[in-house]
């Protein structure tokens, strides 16, 4: 079955607490929240919406801002088209200063050039 684009909406809010423990070291006296924990957050929005789809890659991916501890950001998930979800582009904001954005990929769909990464579970 073929999926139609969608517009991109909201999927998810988060924040990451101050005492979460990817913080210390990251940076000593001004901690911003590591890249690997936000892109985290995203593949669990997309198992969260479609199940686990398996191993993941994202060709693109750009940090326009760091997130802060204690700052609440929210998840924008488009599926794009294609034979059942493979591919999402995303968006992570706070309030409406855009943090991160990029693609996602199963690992079978398209180039595997890409670096493969596991869903989180």
């Amino acid at each position: 079955m073929t999926h139609p684009a969608s517009t991109p909406f909201p999927i998810t809010r988060f924040v990451i607490p101050h005492d979460h423990p990817c913080l210390p070291g990251h940076f000593p006296g001004r901690p911003i929240v590591p890249g690997v924990v936000v892109l985290d957050r995203v593949l669990a929005a997309i198992e969260a919406l479609h199940g686990a789809p398996g191993p993941l890659r994202m060709p693109q991916v750009k940090f326009a801002q760091p997130l802060l501890p204690g700052e609440e950001a929210r998840i924008e998930l488009e599926a794009l088209p294609g034979i059942a979800p493979s591919r999402w582009r995303f968006r992570v904001l706070r309030d409406d200063a855009l943090l991160v954005s990029g693609e996602v990929r199963a690992a079978d769909d398209g180039d595997r050039n890409d670096s493969a990464v596991k869903a989180a579970s």
